[in-house]
């Protein structure tokens, strides 16, 4: 009886209070099936793991259109002329070379004896003509092709870069104003082409900078008097040693004819401008970055105090424009010779794909900043740069902007993205210490200076150059000079003489 019972009661409370069995048995079934889903998704979703995605610089867009069964030039020489988007060209060289652990013929200092015609002696590591083999000579000289051939291979490819005479006496004026003492004297540059000769001796040191600068680099003699029998000379004697001679106004064109003649990809002649200085002021004279800049990087201190210097004028008349140009006219004519041919060799390439390569370039450019810069590739001033390592040296009275790089990158997405912004001073530095590694220093003790070192806030020492030739360094990451009263580093905190990346040597030099 009471075995009825409690199986009635049972039987009650499966049906009526938990359920039937039928809902037990669908319950089950579901779990299993739930399960079975589950564990089938995981091996499925294993079994079709997409890879990794794959850094932009591996992508096939790097390549860029076919170049047919051409071999990349490995020895090139690129003679860096001055104030003609050099540096950026140069970046490209040092780029090139590292990634393939190409050798570089480097400077004792920061410039092979400029300027002073080159003497292959000034090579670091040179031991006499074919003893070593060299690859890529790029940093500033005054070219002598006797010396050059001591250090580089028959093989070598020669190029260089020209600019307008006016527009490279414009940047002249505003980076070496207070080092020329032709510009020095005068008030602002158009005063200066009003009368260049009430300025100009040639007698006085760095004063080369004033007059027929390109002719100058190129080895000759800048204080010639104009003749149309010198003039065809020098382009002559140019044409022989270059094989190619970039136009700067013309920059993207000319890295599509530099990427053909030297059978590069894509990527290796895309680039972001380096060494550019800011061009506009903004507001009033104390809020803008002519104030800043006289406050920045213009300040001297003597006697404890510190002499703010104004920024220079380089507005130009039209009429003072034309003074400009009769006063370079070996500049203006190796430009106007130079220019023809260099649309003349446009028109052999063909316009219709020198547009198509220019929009790949573009393009290009546009992607790998979206990657790798912040603001999209917006340059900023130096300041504003977090790494101190990448800060862009100041020189003169302007500002030299810069990159950021984007945060969150990956390892070789932000060393290949490095090596597209590196200043060239440090780049130089960082290849030199590749190229000839040393023990690590002996720490000095406290108060003391490493001999031929300049301190770096950095983390960095830049060597001066002990040569005959007086040259100095001139770069450095955070600006070199001292900061302004109220100027703040990019974190809100002032700048002070403990912020400076560099410190000047205070000694008569040369300049970059």
């Amino acid at each position: 009886m009471l075995f009825r019972r409690r199986a009635r009661m049972l039987r009650w409370l499966m049906c009526g209070r938990v359920g039937p069995v039928w809902m037990w048995k669908a319950l089950l079934l579901f779990v299993a099936i739930a399960f079975a889903s589950q564990l089938l998704g995981v091996l499925f979703s294993k079994s079709t793991v997409q890879p990794a995605a794959r850094s932009i610089f591996s992508s096939p867009d790097a390549q860029g259109p076919s170049l047919g069964p051409c071999q990349p030039h490995n020895h090139i020489m690129f003679l860096k002329t001055h104030k003609t988007a050099s540096s950026t060209v140069l970046n490209l060289l040092y780029r090139f070379g590292e990634e393939r652990n190409l050798h570089f013929a480097l400077p004792l200092g920061y410039q092979l004896g400029y300027p002073l015609p080159f003497n292959a002696h000034r090579v670091k590591g040179y031991r006499g003509p074919r003893v070593t083999e060299f690859h890529i000579m790029g940093n500033h000289m005054r070219f002598n092709k006797l010396e050059v051939e001591k250090v580089m291979s028959a093989d070598t490819f020669y190029f260089s870069i020209v600019r307008n005479p006016v527009a490279m006496a414009e940047s002249s004026f505003a980076y070496y104003k207070e080092v020329v003492p032709a510009f020095r004297k005068a008030k602002g540059l158009g005063e200066f082409a009003d009368d260049p000769n009430k300025y100009y001796d040639p007698r006085l040191r760095n004063n080369h900078y004033a007059r027929n600068l390109l002719w100058f680099d190129f080895g000759m003699d800048h204080n010639g008097n104009f003749s149309i029998a010198l003039a065809q000379r020098g382009e002559a004697m140019i044409r022989r040693a270059f094989k190619l001679i970039l136009v700067s106004e013309y920059f993207d064109q000319s890295m599509i004819l530099l990427r053909h003649a030297l059978c590069w990809p894509l990527d290796a002649v895309v680039s972001f401008s380096l060494n550019a200085r800011q061009q506009k002021p903004s507001g009033g004279m104390s809020g803008s970055w002519v104030g800043k800049a006289a406050a920045a990087a213009g300040v001297s201190v003597r006697a404890g105090h510190a002499q703010v210097k104004t920024a220079p004028n380089l507005s130009l008349t039209d009429e003072q424009r034309e003074k400009l140009r009769q006063w370079n006219a070996l500049d203006w004519y190796l430009y106007k010779a130079f220019n023809r041919t260099f649309w003349e060799e446009i028109d052999r390439f063909g316009h219709v794909q020198m547009e198509q390569e220019l929009a790949l370039l573009r393009m290009r450019r546009e992607d790998l900043a979206r990657v790798c810069l912040r603001d999209g590739g917006k340059p900023v001033e130096a300041h504003r740069i977090r790494d101190k390592n990448i800060r862009p040296f100041q020189s003169g009275l302007v500002k030299i902007l810069g990159y950021e790089l984007q945060p969150g990158l990956d390892n070789t997405t932000r060393a290949a993205c490095l090596r597209l912004i590196r200043p060239e001073i440090q780049y130089k530095d960082l290849l030199d210490a590749k190229q000839f590694p040393r023990a690590p220093a002996v720490q000095a003790l406290p108060g003391q200076q490493s001999q031929g070192l300049i301190g770096s806030a950095g983390g960095s020492l830049l060597r001066q150059d002990s040569s005959r030739t007086g040259e100095r360094l001139v770069g450095g990451a955070a600006g070199g000079r001292m900061a302004g009263e109220g100027e703040r580093d990019w974190d809100g905190s002032h700048l002070s003489r403990s912020n400076q990346t560099l410190k000047r040597v205070q000694e008569k030099g040369r300049l970059r």
